[in-house]
């Protein structure tokens, strides 16, 4: 059995190791993303990258049976979500989980300084991770599109819903930090999850499970660097409250989104994000995104 490469995420680390490794995420960052295009809330290698598969679509062999019942439910479950088929409960639960991204994002790119006014590496790390977001959401896009879902709109949450994601990125970092880093938790092991169903749906597809998973991958590359930056900000007490949080915070979140509880063990999903350290991912994902180096053995 090969030895453990990585510690936990949630390992404690010193203000000089978080201090260095901000340094060392921007040069990463501004190497994985390329020129940050603020007014269009686009990276110059993501971009070229999605126009990639923009440009060489793929599309489903046997369309949807019933893209029906993901119009009419993709926003608001409408039906009794046990009576859909799991191919469309994956659908639906995917954009309401981007959704929820979408409109955090929106929120936090008018409070947060743009590049110019950034003056210190984690403000300029910050805008440039909305940036990557942004970009998530064009690619979940486009993961729907591939299944010839051309006519999804991104709308709004309820008007509270939306006045709390709005006021969030506004909280003092003390408060914000530890459950910004839990949510980014929480997308790293729900697209692992996620992955692992497309295998299962997509079997008799294989080219639209290829395009689905390698548009998952770049989301799920930012994603893990994402946790390993958003842990950086927490000191030795915050990290200790996070791992309280975990439980928590993906139980509320989850079950905002009914699909997730029909499609996944959602008690196994909480303790992969209690017990997660970069070894539970590929060689592939690693290489291509970021690990503090205090997680590393």
């Amino acid at each position: 059995m090969n030895a453990p490469k990585f510690r936990s995420i949630f390992t404690p680390a010193s203000k000089q190791e978080r201090t260095n490794n901000f340094e060392n995420y921007w040069l990463f960052t501004q190497h994985h993303n390329g020129e940050l295009l603020e007014e269009d809330k686009d990276l110059v290698k993501k971009r070229n990258k999605f126009n990639s598969f923009k440009d060489n679509p793929i599309q489903l062999r046997v369309p949807l049976a019933n893209p029906d019942a993901f119009y009419r439910n993709y926003v608001d479950m409408q039906d009794d979500p046990k009576t859909l088929d799991h191919m469309t409960l994956m659908l639906t639960g995917m954009y309401k989980f981007a959704r929820h991204e979408w409109v955090g994002i929106k929120g936090a790119w008018d409070a947060v300084p743009n590049m110019d006014n950034s003056h210190s590496i984690e403000d300029k790390i910050s805008r440039v991770h909305l940036a990557e977001e942004f970009c998530h959401v064009r690619l979940f896009d486009e993961m729907l599109r591939t299944c010839g879902l051309d006519k999804v709109e991104w709308v709004p949450l309820s008007p509270i819903k939306e006045k709390i994601y709005e006021q969030f990125p506004k909280f003092p970092d003390f408060l914000l930090d530890t459950p910004a880093f839990v949510t980014e938790l929480m997308g790293v092991t729900y697209y692992r999850h996620l992955n692992r169903l497309i295998d299962e749906l997509f079997v008799n597809e294989p080219e639209v499970r290829m395009r689905l998973k390698e548009l998952l991958d770049e989301i799920t590359i930012d994603e893990v660097a994402h946790v390993g930056q958003r842990r950086n900000f927490i000191g030795p007490v915050g990290i200790r409250v996070s791992k309280w949080l975990v439980k928590p915070f993906y139980t509320m979140f989850f079950n905002d989104i009914p699909e997730v509880g029909i499609l996944f063990d959602v008690k196994q999903m909480i303790n992969d994000g209690e017990s997660f350290d970069f070894n539970q991912l590929p060689d592939y994902i690693i290489e291509k995104s970021w690990i503090p180096s205090y997680c590393k053995v």
